[in-house]
């Protein structure tokens, strides 16, 4: 595995393992970096949260992102706006590929963190297509989501590519049939059924719509999380990651 980004405190467990679903204008910087220039739409990393001044006799409560810096902890997207939830719900959208072997390394910690999550929180997965290797995984997902079967299967497709090695892997050929047997065999769907979903308009349209809302997040790698359509979380680790996302639930819950 090669991946584009790698954590600058050589945290190799954050490394990303895939790459933007449309070539950037210029390389974004690794997610630990040091703060820099990161587009037109990202906050400049002097922004931070705005506190009352010391002494100004007016104690306001803690704010809920204090300490955060946008362009080290977040990327503020412009214009920014949910993918698929409704009014009420804080969204938090997760980008991933079943074949990526870093998304396997967050999915243990990421499935506990997300059971504390309250019921005002929608969560989205979204998977990207953006190499031979993960289109085939992209389309399971949908086809699975159709049938009703995607959040039984999602841990078990995850073991069987990584630590059981019974679907194709990363740089592997792909298989469909031999995704669409394995839904088939464990969740009881149609193993026709199945591949006619993975190759129709309906799956077709939820890839486009993963694809152009990946691009104007402005993710650049999987595992990737975004906030109500409006922060792209950055971090030096998982357990950061994770941190900083409980702290921009939180800001979006208090709007």
């Amino acid at each position: 595995m090669k991946p584009r980004h790698l954590v600058a405190l050589a945290l190799l467990a954050l490394a990303a393992c895939s790459k933007s679903p449309e070539p950037p204008a210029a390389e974004a910087p690794a997610p630990a970096a040091a703060p820099s220039a990161e587009s037109t739409t990202a906050a400049s990393p002097a922004q931070t949260e705005a506190r009352p001044a010391a002494g100004s006799g007016t104690e306001a409560a803690p704010l809920l992102t204090a300490g955060l810096v946008a362009g080290r902890d977040y990327i503020l997207i412009g214009d920014g706006s949910p993918f698929d939830t409704a009014a009420g719900k804080v969204e938090l959208v997760e980008f991933f590929n079943y074949a990526c072997p870093a998304c396997n390394a967050f999915n243990p910690q990421f499935s506990e963190w997300k059971k504390k999550l309250g019921a005002d929180v929608h969560l989205v997965y979204a998977p990207l297509d953006f190499r031979p290797d993960f289109v085939q995984y992209a389309r399971a997902y949908y086809a699975a989501e159709a049938l009703g079967v995607a959040d039984k299967a999602h841990d078990a497709v995850y073991d069987a590519i990584h630590q059981l090695h019974t679907l194709p892997g990363e740089g592997q050929p792909p298989d469909q049939a031999k995704i669409a047997e394995f839904y088939a065999k464990f969740y009881g769907v149609k193993q026709d059924e199945f591949l006619q979903l993975m190759d129709g308009f309906a799956v077709n349209a939820k890839i486009g719509r993963a694809r152009a809302f990946a691009m104007k997040s402005q993710v650049r790698s999987t595992p990737s999380l975004v906030i109500n359509g409006r922060y792209l979380v950055k971090g030096e680790s998982w357990e950061d990651m994770l941190r900083i996302s409980d702290q921009l639930i939180q800001k979006e819950r208090a709007n």
